[in-house]
């Protein structure tokens, strides 16, 4: 039987962090952030100050002989007025690579969103732990993948043999940015949302900057990617701009200019890669904004723009396509490491009829594993502009 003087205590520090762009002293311990503290400060709303908090893509990495491993954390949980209790967010321990062990993490802080007004009602919880046992008693790299689905404040690390940081891996890092699908919607626990799956597929390192209903061409967002340290970039771009009826295609192409313009500040010479929305078959040539329609406790949702008003300059997913491709085209006519990718060729209308969409907007757990294929094999495969280089 255990006891306290079994476990080495290790401070959760920023170097046993990967895919974190920046980290918060709190009360409790050590939150990571997706974005860094001077673009924090310019978030405007709710919706994208929780998702970047929302540590998509973040991990524990180190190296360890210990058999049994456990992680103190308070997780802050979101919940919707009138719908089921979403599960608890999933830990994944990975053991060299592969997917060993899962726990959660019960409790916590729960923030209750009313849809009909956007009210927030926040019931304050204890922290929790989620434990691991029975691991092989060998020296290992260890990866823990925090919940994509929730906010995590990391208090303590205990192991019951001592761990130091894993050392760098030599690998190329992978910047990405992209929406609700990238952050991972539906996916059921953080190494089964596609960018992570996709990373893997590639052999690179990722950092995720996919912000649930947030890709919007934010200046600070730019700014950010143009700080980061990357080796391969991708942005995709669109969805989020369509279904919040966030901009007309007037101010569209400029912003994308202004953001691409941004991001080559800081690396002028890295393969970048604009991808397109995935196929959306209600926003595909019907403007937004969507509307949110529960029925029965499922969510789904509908666009409720006019086609007609495509003519002034209303966007629909065929639109910031084409306008995509054009913009992207007419630059790396001066930008050879530029490139293009219809996202029709990540989830496309075979996949569709395969994999539906369950809310008319994100992809099932399925859909995650087509999307990242799909990506690997364009982006990473023979020929794709993220390819290893020869030798």
């Amino acid at each position: 039987m255990s006891t306290e003087r079994d476990w080495i205590t290790t401070p959760v520090t920023a170097d046993l962090l990967r895919g974190a762009l920046d980290v918060e002293r709190t009360a409790h311990g050590l939150l990571p952030h997706r974005l860094p503290a001077r673009a924090r400060l310019q978030i405007p709303d709710e919706q994208l100050a929780t998702a970047e908090a929302r540590p998509s893509g973040v991990r524990l990495v180190f190296r360890t002989r210990a058999t049994r491993i456990e992680l103190d954390a308070l997780p802050t949980k979101r919940a919707y007025r009138g719908m089921p209790a979403s599960p608890d967010g999933k830990y994944d321990l990975l053991i060299d690579g592969v997917l060993t062990a899962q726990a959660t993490v019960p409790g916590g802080t729960l923030r209750t969103v009313d849809p009909a007004n956007r009210s927030v009602e926040q019931r304050e919880g204890p922290p929790g732990t989620a434990r691991f046992t029975g691991l092989p008693a060998r020296d290992k790299g260890v990866e823990i993948w925090l919940p994509h689905t929730e906010v995590t404040e990391l208090i303590a690390l205990r192991t019951d043999a001592p761990l130091t940081p894993a050392p760098d891996s030599g690998r190329r890092v992978w910047l990405h940015h992209g929406s609700s699908i990238s952050h991972g919607s539906n996916a059921l626990h953080p190494t089964a949302i596609w960018p992570v799956m996709a990373a893997a597929r590639g052999g690179v390192e990722l950092v995720n900057l996919g912000f649930s209903g947030s890709a919007l061409l934010d200046p600070f967002t730019a700014r950010a990617m143009r700080d980061a340290p990357a080796d391969l970039i991708s942005a995709k771009i669109g969805i989020n701009i369509v279904n919040l009826d966030a901009m007309r295609l007037r101010a569209f192409a400029p912003a994308v200019h202004g953001f691409l313009d941004t991001v080559r500040e800081g690396h002028p010479h890295t393969p970048l890669l604009v991808v397109s929305p995935l196929l959306c078959p209600i926003q595909e040539d019907t403007p937004g904004p969507l509307a949110p329609e529960f029925d029965g406790g499922s969510l789904r949702f509908r666009a409720t723009g006019d086609p007609a008003e495509r003519a002034a300059g209303r966007l629909t997913l065929n639109v910031v396509r084409e306008e995509l491709a054009r913009i992207v085209g007419e630059r790396a006519a001066e930008d050879p490491h530029l490139y293009y990718l219809d996202g029709r060729e990540l989830y496309g209308e075979a996949d569709h009829a395969e994999l539906p969409l369950p809310d008319a907007l994100h992809p099932d757990p399925a859909g995650h594993v087509r999307i990242a294929g799909n990506f690997a094999r364009h982006a990473f495969g023979a020929g794709g502009p993220f390819a290893p280089e020869a030798g």
